[in-house]
């Protein structure tokens, strides 16, 4: 069930690149900077995902990234999700994440299952959204 929302962010694509996937479908991975709030702490994040279009044409997606937060909390999150292509290029994923911080303002992040919402548009430009799965 979705719980209490933990935090939002925006930002851009910083990079894409495309990766081999001999014998899968066409594989990308993109990198993101963004800036925002996680627990009500002002924060900039980097992350890095790559997407491998399934034959349905759906996308799945696992990354990684960095969260930095304005009192120098530090954090690290993995996750995974499902997206769709729309027809100007944007996508849009939802899936979970995971973290792992030794940061006090953030500590609650260590036994929390995060679900999200992200969205870039055609232009790179992303939007985040994160939610406590109780």
């Amino acid at each position: 069930m979705q719980g209490d929302k933990i935090g939002e962010s925006s930002g851009n694509v910083t990079s894409r690149r495309v990766l081999a996937n001999p014998g899968g479908g066409p594989k990308m991975e993109t990198t993101f900077e963004a800036s925002g709030k996680l627990l009500g702490v002002e924060d900039k994040e980097t992350g890095t995902y790559s997407s491998v279009v399934r034959p349905d044409g759906t996308l799945f997606g696992e990354g990684q990234g960095i969260i930095m937060g304005k009192g120098g909390e530090l954090a690290t999150w993995v996750g995974q999700g499902v997206g769709t292509i729309k027809q100007d290029g944007a996508v849009s994923y939802r899936g979970a994440v995971y973290y792992q911080t030794s940061s006090p303002p953030w500590a609650r992040l260590n036994s929390v299952a995060a679900i999200f919402e992200y969205e870039v548009d055609a232009q790179g430009n992303s939007r985040a959204q994160l939610w406590e799965w109780k």
